[in-house]
């Protein structure tokens, strides 16, 4: 069942909304932390999002960049902003759509279906997914989605960026410069603990799957995957 997250602070509207999608089949989830959007999201895994622009403590427009940096689900914007500029930034800040309120339900549901056959389903690029594999390891970057066996994990982008780096070169290493070449456009503003903290975090990520001591610094040089998993046992 496909799960659908709302995040409106006008509880009768996130209320109607969940109910009308829901007999379509759709498992619906109400966001209610507004100033933790994020913990909601990374808990439920929507495949689509419906995103109010005001909102306490921070707009829509935050949220949904905060989201893009691990998601690529479709967003749509709901709102009772009717300008032309409003509609241009919710678009500039990651959304896909946007529904402008009063709105008739049936609108909402026909956008949400055609933001799903595009992202998922028969109108979704035909091609096979792209998968980096390693001893039963498997990391979808398009999903931003590291699996072993039955665990899983998401990721963020750049989180992917560099397991990706890892498992193609295995058992090469993979230098400091690579990774902050593919990382970042503009080398020269990036702090040099800023490449740590982000392999300390890919190292938590696999740790959240059961995997222990997979990435290796190698002194003076960069990092090296290594197989310290057994496939047979996932």
């Amino acid at each position: 069942m496909d799960k659908i997250m709302i995040v409106e602070d006008d509880i009768k509207i996130a209320e109607y909304l969940r109910s009308y999608i829901e007999k379509y089949g759709y498992e619906v989830i109400i966001a209610t932390d507004f100033e933790d959007i994020m913990t909601t999201f990374r808990d439920s895994n929507p495949k689509l999002l419906l995103l109010d622009i005001n909102l306490p403590s921070y707009d829509g427009y935050y949220w949904c960049r905060q989201i893009r940096k691990e998601s690529i689900c479709p967003v749509i914007f709901i709102s009772a902003r009717t300008g032309d500029m409003d509609q241009v930034m919710a678009l500039e800040n990651g959304g896909d759509d946007f529904i402008m309120k009063p709105f008739h339900p049936d609108i909402v549901m026909a956008k949400i279906r055609s933001q799903l056959r595009r992202a998922y389903g028969e109108y979704a690029t035909k091609y096979e997914e792209r998968t980096v594999t390693l001893h039963g390891l498997r990391l979808y970057p398009e999903r931003l989605e590291l699996r072993i066996g039955k665990d899983v994990t998401q990721l963020s982008k750049k989180e992917s960026d560099i397991m990706e780096s890892l498992l193609e070169r295995y058992p090469r290493i993979t230098s400091r410069q690579d990774l902050l070449a593919k990382l970042w456009d503009d080398q020269a503003y990036v702090d040099e603990n800023t490449l740590n903290v982000n392999v300390a975090r890919v190292r938590k990520k696999f740790q959240e799957i059961g995997i222990e001591d997979a990435v290796e610094t190698v002194r003076g040089a960069g990092y090296r995957m290594r197989i310290t998993w057994v496939e047979e046992e996932r």
